[in-house]
């Protein structure tokens, strides 16, 4: 079998012509950027943030309510102006009132605004008269709500606070989603310092960062152009640039420094960028097809939006991995000259000390190996402990930073009508029976109040069919309090009871039973994609690595550093512990859909290092048969290019972590820490300290699965082969 053997071959071909057409390759990539940008903003972006899931229980339910209550539909976009009078005041004293006819004047002067309904129109007054809430509609869908509409609101709610009152702003009129703002750019002066003190060249530094811009340009405007065919959420968007960036980074790094090995070894440039096509670009590829699979995985899950998710960050790393096997060969040929083994700056000299120094990792591990794996899997453990009360929610304004005026809005509400206000349920009762129906909902309901929890009932509204009716219902706790949880339970439960006595179904929906529904479906998936990504990724390196032992080893890290992962997630972001170090403000649930995506990427990040890793110590093994020998020259080759990819890997995602967003906030907290405890901790010193455990049988494998198995050469040996024959 030599399907590895023709990649390899293929690619250094591709090296070959992508350096002799350096001018040409460089103006295509830049052509095709320039098409897709061109395309992307004629289409404009079209993202739908619809993440129901289709069969849920409360699905059924809100489309029988869309059916029966569905009035003139509002499309405008909403925001909603809460306000508490001034100290000792209420919302009826006269002054009150004229403030509230000067705000409501001011608000109608935007031409936008299509209407505004007062406290005494929308029945907001709390049970003291001093919170209520003005509810603003525009005349255009809340994503186009203009930056001129959102600054004459907040000048407006700016007036009011000069009287005195306290007036704050949040709907999604008002709160826009930042996908991309000034941290992400930190994060990637990090990785450019990161990679000019690698490479002890600045040009050098710039390079992978450059080509990887180029790839997540085409890679996001793709995504773009896509959500006008297929359902993406916004949130993809960001999840494809914080990967597309991290691994595209990442793959040049790895090719570029393959050159430098070449250079110093003799090539002459052009062969150098060939052979590191041929064999760094090889496990590139490899690498790029496992973080590939991990994504288009979560279509396994069956959940559309994160299959779309999934497919948008997939399709980023795609590009990264294109751009690095034919932009970065055409990049390196144009500045070659530039660039010989020694180079370096006279800054960024202090390396040549290092190279005796860089494998002291790898002598300490080799001689502490029992000390290592026991420190390294009680540490993970430990940090792994809270995962065990992992509570899985969706996330809002509650968790947001008191600076902004969404959380200090959302706050007010609570103040004013209880906590229980943010998480309200709509039940719909429908007819089953002949006989008076709204004597029947109203005896059933008398059964419901009995539940406890429950705050207000609000009286039913009877449909136009006079078959459906339509209850609110606002329970005494939050969104995030598993107290709302058990309440949609305990009326799911008892809903069979009250049909039968009364012949009136209850059933539960809003937005709150959908959420709690949603997280109970992701947290039942979780488990089932776990248990396939942890298949496919012995099979994968089993065949990769010919050996039965390093795939388990690989696998038993992996599920490790996962553990670790979760476990300060649920520290962190559920438990409130370090919250302000990071920039969490409130305690709530862990976001739904974070761990399947967590588990995808780590996934396929993971299984990079390995192989990085991995495939050094097989290749010394097979010409010295000395398995420690081999464990230290994986770590004295490869070892300083894993340390640079995951500390690249880390500052990218922290520079996400910043945001504003607490969806994309999270996802940054998560994967940075994930790569901290799988590249550092698992592979760079248990991987390492397992491997000399197990001397030679780390390498064994059955003859007859030796014959099954397909040979890939993820390394490029039989190009370097080659090479070496043709120069004899």
């Amino acid at each position: 079998m030599s399907g590895g053997h023709e990649m390899a071959k293929y690619l250094y071909r591709l090296g070959h012509w992508s350096a002799s057409n350096a001018k040409s390759v460089m103006l295509g990539g830049f052509a095709v950027l320039v098409a897709f940008a061109i395309l992307a903003l004629s289409l404009g972006p079209a993202f739908n943030d619809n993440t129901s899931i289709p069969g849920l229980k409360s699905q059924s339910a809100i489309d029988l309510l869309n059916k029966e209550f569905a009035g003139p539909q509002e499309n405008g976009g909403q925001t909603r102006l809460v306000m508490k009078a001034p100290r000792g005041q209420t919302l009826s004293s006269e002054s009150s009132q004229a403030v509230m006819q000067k705000t409501r004047k001011e608000i109608m002067e935007d031409p936008q605004v299509k209407s505004v309904a007062g406290p005494y129109d929308n029945r907001s007054l709390n049970a003291d008269k001093t919170i209520a809430y003005m509810d603003i509609t525009y005349k255009i869908p809340a994503g186009e709500v203009t930056e001129a509409s959102r600054e004459h609101i907040t000048a407006v709610a700016e007036n009011m606070r000069f009287s005195d009152w306290q007036a704050e702003l949040t709907g999604s009129g008002y709160v826009q989603m930042k996908i991309m703002g000034p941290s992400e750019v930190i994060g990637v002066l990090i990785a450019f310092l990161v990679l000019s003190i690698t490479f002890s060249s600045f040009l050098l530094g710039v390079l992978p960062i450059a080509t990887a811009v180029v790839g997540l340009g085409i890679g996001l405007l793709g995504v773009m152009i896509g959500s006008n065919m297929l359902d993406i959420p916004s949130t993809s968007m960001a999840l494809a640039a914080m990967l597309g960036l991290a691994v595209g980074i990442d793959y040049a790094l790895f090719i570029v420094s393959r050159f430098r090995q070449q250079l110093a070894a003799g090539y002459s440039s052009r062969e150098s960028i060939a052979i590191a096509n041929a064999t760094a670009g090889s496990s590139v590829v490899f690498a790029a097809i496992t973080v590939i699979i991990g994504l288009a995985g979560l279509a396994v899950v069956n959940i559309p939006f994160l299959t779309a998710m999934g497919l948008a960050g997939a399709f980023c790393v795609l590009l990264a991995m294109l751009t690095s096997i034919i932009l970065v060969p055409a990049v390196l040929s144009a500045v070659g000259s530039k660039v010989t083994a020694s180079s370096g700056n006279k800054w960024l000299q202090p390396r040549k000390r290092m190279n005796a120094k860089k494998n002291r990792l790898g002598h300490f591990v080799t001689n502490k190996p029992w000390t290592i794996v026991i420190l390294g899997m009680i540490l993970l453990g430990v940090i792994a402990l809270p995962f065990s009360h992992l509570q899985l929610g969706s996330s809002d304004d509650g968790v947001k930073s008191t600076e902004k005026t969404e959380r200090r809005a959302y706050d007010l509400l609570s103040e004013g009508y209880g906590e229980g206000f943010h998480s309200p349920l709509i039940v719909l009762a429908v007819a089953e029976w002949e006989g008076d129906f709204m004597t029947n909902v109203s005896s059933g309901l008398k059964e419901l109040e009995t539940i406890p929890n429950i705050g207000t009932v609000s009286p039913a509204i009877p449909g136009p069919s006079g078959k459906v009716a339509l209850i609110n219902i606002i329970p005494a706790t939050g969104p995030h309090d598993t107290e709302t949880t058990k309440l949609v339970e305990a009326i799911r439960n008892q809903a069979p009871d009250i049909l039968e006595k009364n012949h009136v179904e209850f059933m539960v929906t809003g937005s709150t039973a959908v959420n709690l529904e949603i997280s109970q479906n992701l947290s039942d998936a979780l488990p089932k994609f776990c248990l396939i990504i942890v298949g496919l990724a012995f099979l994968l390196l089993m065949v990769v690595f010919r050996s039965l032992l390093v795939p388990v080893k690989a696998v038993l890290g992996f599920i490790l550093s996962l553990a670790a992962t979760f476990g300060f997630v649920v520290f962190v972001i559920q438990d409130g512990h370090l919250g302000s170090i990071f920039g969490f403000y409130g305690t709530g649930p862990v976001l739904n859909f974070l761990p399947i995506i967590v588990v995808g990427i780590l996934f396929g990040l993971a299984m990079d290092y390995e192989v990085f890793l991995v495939s050094r110590m097989r290749e010394e093994f097979k010409h010295t048969g000395d398995a420690k020998q081999a464990v230290l020259a994986g770590m004295g080759h490869s070892g300083g290019v894993v340390t640079a990819a995951g500390l690249i890997m880390i500052s990218v995602f922290t520079g996400f972590m910043l945001a504003e967003d607490p969806i994309i906030k999270s996802m940054g907290f998560a994967l940075a820490f994930g790569i901290l405890f799988d590249a550092f901790v698992v592979r760079l010193l248990i991987v390492p300290a397992v491997m000399t455990l197990m001397g030679k049988s780390a390498w064994y494998l059955p003859k007859w699965l030796d014959r099954i198995l397909p040979n890939l050469d993820i390394e490029g040996e039989s190009v370097m082969k080659e090479l070496k024959r043709s120069a004899a």
